[in-house]
């Protein structure tokens, strides 16, 4: 394949962010056409060099695609994403893949059908630092997990609170942030799905965990969505595990993902705040990670460049593939119904 051709559904602040100018750097991809909504698609069409805008996603999926990149509001993940697998198509996905565990993994077993590539462009997951982490994991440098702690914490306050500005200052637009999808419970706003799903889907490919159990709180404190969560988990195969969140960070202050495993042979410290990566083994042998400083910083430039590089056949490693994200939006999705049970445990799966 010389080009790929691609399509785009969703041209917002991330799309149009993040997204299409790298895709647009490209020498082998083709941008085929874009999908929107609002006066703005026919100036994003031509800044980014598509070949024609629409507002109907059919009408996209039809033109001889190769690949489509979705970047809607969460609740439309599923049937735009279903719809091109179905169709044969490569997918990237914005995350949180779905909001319904149904549903997620209902695309991953539309996606193995079609035998396609579905990424789901989680940044974390491509750093050098998590990459080595789960190396010392899959050689089994702590042994069995048997306890794990899954924090993050972010300034996000203005997000989830109907006021995204803020944002602008991480990454530039001329769109912004969309409050009705940030902070409408109905379209998947709040701490859980906007962030969580990140620290969730980082341990889960790291670990190959996957959750049973959860039993756990979120709050809004004066907001419309949560700004707060927690939960204690259970894992398939015994482990247990703690997991929180916070969108109330001071502007300007370093995001925090801190994970720990506690194995029957060792400890392995993740910390990207802190650009740490730490073993401690029960046999007195000591491993840290070389750290580049600012590498724990959040971007999202590998995933989609890996993405076309999958199609390409110039890489083979998916480190966001469709199975983690489906286990992050079941834990997501049962932490949320424990909450509103009054913090009962609840089945994951």
């Amino acid at each position: 394949m010389s080009r790929v051709r691609l399509g785009a559904i969703g041209a917002g602040w991330w799309a149009t962010s993040n997204h299409f100018p790298l895709f647009a750097a490209r020498d082998d991809v083709e941008l085929v056409g874009v999908c929107g909504l609002g006066p703005d698609l026919p100036g994003i069409r031509d800044r980014f060099g598509f070949g024609f805008a629409t507002e109907n996603a059919d009408e996209l999926l039809d033109a001889g695609l190769d690949a489509v990149v979705i970047s809607t509001p969460h609740d439309l993940h599923h049937p735009l994403a279903a719809a091109a697998l179905d169709r044969g198509l490569h997918v990237l996905c914005e995350k949180p893949m779905t909001l319904d565990a149904a549903q997620a993994w209902d695309l991953a077993e539309r996606a193995e059908r079609a035998g396609t590539v579905f990424v789901v462009p989680y940044g974390w997951n491509y750093k050098p630092f998590t990459v080595a982490a789960k190396r010392m994991l899959d050689a089994g440098r702590i042994g069995q997990i048997q306890y794990a702690l899954c924090h993050m914490a972010s300034p996000t306050r203005g997000l989830f609170g109907s006021d995204p500005t803020h944002m602008l200052e991480r990454w530039n637009s001329a769109t912004a942030p969309n409050p009705s999808t940030w902070s409408s419970p109905e379209h998947g706003g709040g701490y859980a799905h906007g962030q969580i799903t990140h620290s969730s889907a980082l341990l889960f490919w790291l670990t190959g965990l996957r959750a049973a159990t959860v039993a756990g709180r979120v709050i809004g404190a004066g907001a419309p969505v949560d700004l707060y969560d927690a939960g204690v988990i259970t894992f398939d195969g015994g482990a247990l595990g703690a997991l929180s969140g916070a969108a109330t960070l001071a502007d300007g202050d370093k995001y925090q993902v801190d994970i720990r495993l506690f194995g029957s042979e060792g400890v392995l410290m993740i910390d990207v705040e802190r650009e740490r990566v730490s073993l401690s083994r029960i046999d007195g042998e000591r491993e840290e990670v070389a750290i580049t400083p600012g590498e724990g910083e959040y971007e999202c430039l590998v995933p989609p460049a890996r993405f076309i590089d999958l199609i390409t056949g110039a890489s083979t490693e998916n480190n966001s593939p469709v199975d983690v994200a489906a286990r992050s939006v079941e834990l997501i999705a049962a932490l949320l119904r424990s909450s509103a049970q009054g913090g009962a445990t609840v089945a994951v799966h």
